[in-house]
């Protein structure tokens, strides 16, 4: 198919446009930035751009990834996220209607799920969150244009059967956390594999399920996340005691994290459930916590990736 990827030159859009390429998709890369896999240099924020594209290329199919993210809080004005995830989304929906693309992937993230309280984590057992969790509360300006963005998608899949899947995806960033420092940064991504995060690969090929299921499934939304190797049954002992409940599970998990200088969670206010994908599209992140563990038993890399130089190439442009 032609393809349409959006932020080709970002952290997914590298992984995940040689993978569409490789399952035989034609993809055309657009980012506000140089890179790899960006064909075309522009913003999806532009209409016109976005018009002239298809009508160009005829696409197929879409991939919406680019977006103002988190971080980005501080470096652009609310405004600039209206722009970007909410208008250019609406260009893209638009131009898949009026030019008859069959489907459309579009990456929206699990943050928008938390509200204050939520982030609080001030109740006595961990929060559940899946597709059905609720009444949604974004805490900032980037979960506000992201949900409004799938409400978009929804609309225009329900006015004009657009074939549409929203990916809420959990953390695959490769950087530290902006807001947490204890603990270091690969502690941190190695504890949160068993609540709330991901592979970068994993989310690549998250998408490229989406792509081929979404004619099947005609609206679909999901959580994608790393499968969490707990229950609902255990959400009151992995507030009081996370660390006691994960060394049951994976014995020699304390040893393990010891030797790397490692800790473990006390607690966990909340845990991302992806049954729903694993169920509907047949998909199940092949990276979990037992996987790193694996790594540490057997002295090998671990299976993410940490970069606490990292910068997205939007920064590095401007």
């Amino acid at each position: 198919m032609q393809v349409l990827l959006t932020g080709s030159s970002g952290w997914l859009g590298r992984f995940l446009a040689p993978l569409l390429a490789s399952a035989g998709h034609d993809v055309t890369g657009l980012d506000i930035s140089p890179g790899l896999h960006t064909d075309v240099l522009g913003s999806v924020a532009d209409g016109a751009l976005i018009e002239r594209l298809f009508a160009e290329r005829g696409f197929e199919a879409v991939v919406h990834s680019g977006a103002l993210h988190k971080p980005d809080i501080v470096r652009y004005p609310a405004s600039a996220f209206v722009d970007v995830n909410v208008a250019g989304t609406l260009h893209l929906l638009e131009a898949a209607v009026r030019h008859g693309t069959g489907r459309f992937v579009f990456t929206s993230t699990t943050s928008l799920m938390i509200t204050r309280a939520i982030r609080a984590e001030t109740g006595n057992a961990a929060v559940w969150l899946d597709e059905v969790s609720g009444p949604l509360a974004p805490r900032n300006i980037y979960g506000v244009t992201k949900r409004s963005a799938e409400e978009l998608c929804r609309l225009y899949h329900d006015l004009h059967g657009l074939p549409v899947v929203v990916l809420r995806t959990a953390r695959f960033f490769p950087e530290d956390d902006d807001t947490h420092a204890v603990p270091s940064g690969e502690n941190l991504k190695a504890n949160e594999f068993l609540n709330r995060r991901l592979t970068v690969e994993d989310c690549a090929a998250a998408h490229l399920a989406a792509l081929e299921a979404a004619p099947r499934v005609g609206w679909g939304l999901y959580v994608v996340s790393s499968k969490p190797p707990f229950t609902p049954a255990d959400a009151a002992r992995l507030k009081s005691d996370a660390a006691g409940l994960i060394a049951e599970r994976f014995p020699d998990a304390p040893s393990l994290y010891a030797a790397r200088g490692w800790e473990l969670p006390q607690s966990i206010g909340r845990v991302y459930d992806p049954s729903a994908i694993e169920r509907d599209l047949g998909f199940r992140c092949p990276t979990d916590f037992a996987a790193v563990l694996t790594a540490l038993r057997e002295c090998g890399p671990l299976p993410f990736t940490h970069d606490p130089g990292y910068i997205p190439p939007k920064e590095l442009a401007r």
